[in-house]
């Protein structure tokens, strides 16, 4: 896909708070990660399990933290931040 990465994140660490370049999808394969994020200045979070996608519009702050081992398939614009 042009200009599209994916990747296969087999963790139990979390990531940085960060924003990306571009839009940002993720989805949870296998274990529950608690996904944080900041809308105008407000943090919050929710708890993503098998199945579940989360999106991350271009600017969106965002940090996932896995809750244990967790394998989450990340879909974002090549060379994101």
């Amino acid at each position: 896909m042009n200009g599209i990465t994916t990747r296969l994140h087999w963790t139990d660490q979390p990531y940085k708070w960060h924003v990306n370049d571009g839009q940002e999808v993720f989805v949870v394969l296998d274990g529950l990660v608690q996904m944080c994020y900041r809308e105008e200045g407000v943090e919050k979070d929710t708890l993503l399990g098998v199945g579940d996608i989360f999106y991350a519009s271009v600017g969106t702050e965002h940090v996932a933290k896995p809750q244990g081992a967790a394998r989450i398939l990340v879909i974002e614009s090549e060379g994101s931040v």
